[in-house]
Order: structure tokens, then sequence, then C-alpha cells
């Protein structure tokens, strides 16, 4: 854990400059466009969202966040890691105008991971061929605060900007491989991993969504067996395969019909759904109301 010192230099610092960055209420894309503050005034209704692969930090509140069976509550000082695209929940649930839920998130590049990875000593790589959840909450160790808070900082220095964020972004990657939250990345990366076949399929999953799914296709693509192949995804991703597809549809959907003024019915289509009545089903199984009213709450509560 932090002593108060540390929190004082470090997280204190970070606070106020992520404060004065998010004076508003809301999620901002900062400068750095991996880079983005978060700040609610209040506790919030749950949230149906994507993690991608990124790394970020609690610095002030708390957030509930849900993926299949497992809820994870995330404090103040710790950070967290996604390594493979995640239907989530979330919501935060410890906020205040005077004392505001504030969190960062920075978006990481694959591939500038993998030349992470390649320049490292093997022996700095070591894990297991176990798969391993894909998603991770830890305490925040100083080194990594100290990292964003450069990062954040650079953000006043326009002219600096393109040539310091990405050697503060490579040296963050560095930092969490070889911090608490590395053994998750490095199976990410480890080739021939469960972790990087099921990224694998997960990565095909979202582009193809919409066509109806054999089990025995995706295990050919992860080179498993069914069995095994459905073993690995719900170690790794928390849910199954089928689970995985509905979410992405359905959140799909969700998406069409506000943003795009799509009725229930012709979205429902579009995401690969063949019975309306079983769309509706699921709609509101997920979201906890039919896909009509859940659209006109979203749109009354804007």
């Amino acid at each position: 854990m932090m002593t108060s010192v540390e929190r004082n230099r470090d997280t204190d610092q970070l606070i106020q400059a992520v404060s004065d960055l998010a004076v508003q209420q809301g999620d901002h894309i900062s400068a750095i466009p991996q880079l983005s503050f978060h700040h609610r005034m209040h506790p919030t209704d749950s949230t149906h969202c994507i993690y991608n692969l990124g790394v970020g930090m609690i610095l002030q509140g708390q957030k509930e966040v849900v993926i299949g069976d497992e809820h994870y509550l995330c404090r103040e000082g710790q950070s967290i890691l996604t390594t493979i695209d995640l239907p989530v929940t979330s919501h935060v649930v410890k906020a205040s105008p005077q004392q505001p839920f504030l969190a960062l998130l920075l978006l990481l590049d694959l591939q500038m991971v993998n030349q992470m990875v390649a320049d490292m000593p093997v022996e700095a790589l070591s894990v297991s061929d176990e798969s391993q959840h894909s998603f991770s909450v830890q305490v925040a160790d100083p080194s990594l605060i100290d990292a964003f808070l450069r990062l954040v900082r650079v953000l006043d220095e326009p002219l600096m900007l393109p040539h310091l964020a990405p050697l503060i972004q490579k040296e963050i990657i560095v930092r969490v491989l070889n911090g608490p939250h590395g053994r998750y990345l490095r199976k990410l990366v480890k080739s021939g991993s469960a972790n990087q076949k099921i990224h694998q399929v997960v990565s095909w999953l979202k582009h193809h969504y919409v066509q109806p799914m054999r089990m025995d296709d995706l295990a050919d693509k992860a080179f498993m067996s069914p069995s095994t192949f459905r073993q690995h995804f719900r170690a790794v991703t928390g849910m199954s395969p089928l689970q995985y597809q509905k979410q992405l549809r359905l959140q799909e959907a969700r998406h069409l019909m506000f943003n795009q003024n799509v009725d229930a019915g012709r979205a429902a289509g579009l995401v690969g759904y063949e019975s309306a009545s079983q769309f509706s089903r699921e709609y509101s199984r997920l979201f906890g109301e039919s896909p009509q009213r859940d659209i006109q709450r979203m749109r009354q509560g804007l």
C-alpha cells in the first residue's frame, strides 16, 4: 500500500492535474488520443460498454465493474488493466460534488506492447501456459503513478508533446509488464499461449458477430478442441462464447437505436437476430427494459 507521504507527493498531484484538465463532469479525451479522463459528481446508473486493451487508475471515489458473474470493486489508488476487449457493466458507487469520482485511462497499442516485450530479457517474460482472466485490479505502484503524472503534465507542453508522450507511453507499458499487472499482459503476447489464442478469436468475433456462430469453427481458430476452447474462453473473458457474441450484438443494437434512430426490428436484423421477439427478450434481460423503453429513458436522461 502507498504511504501517506507517497500519496501526498504523487497521487495528490495527479488528482490536481486531472481536475484541472477535466473540470466538467463527463468523459474527456486529451490531446494524447489514447489518454482520457473521467469525472463524475454523483453515483451513476449501470453502464454497458466494451473495455479495450488499456491501463487506468482510480484517483478518487469507487467504481464497480461486472464481467460475467464476477464483481470487481475498484477503489481510489488502484490501477486497472484490461488485456482483451471485454463487454462489461460498470457504475460509479462513490462520488460527490465535494470529492468527485476521478479516473484516467490509457489505451495501449498491441504493436507497441509486442515491441517492448521483444526488447526485454527472456527471463523477465516467464509466465505459465494456463489461461488467465483478462481483467486485473491492483494497488497502483508509485513508479506507475509517477509515469502517469509525467504523461499528464506533458499536455502542458504542446511543442514537446509529440516527442515525449510516445516515450512515456512506452515507459508505462514496460512498468506494467514488470509490475503487479505484468503476468496478465505477458500472457497476452506470449506466442502460443491460451490467452493469445483467445485474443485472436475475440478479435475475429468483434468483426463477425453478426454471423451465426459454430463452436467447432471458433475452436478451430484457436487450435483447440471445443471443450478446451470453451474452458479457456470462459477463464479469459468471464463468459461463454455465446454470451460474448450476444453482448456484442445487443450493445451494437443499442448504439444503432440511440445514435442512428434505427427502430428495434431493423436493429435486431442488422446485428444478426432472425427473431424480433428473441431480440426483445434478450435485450430486456441485459438492459432491464424493452428496447423502446430503454432508448426512451436514455434520451430523457440527456
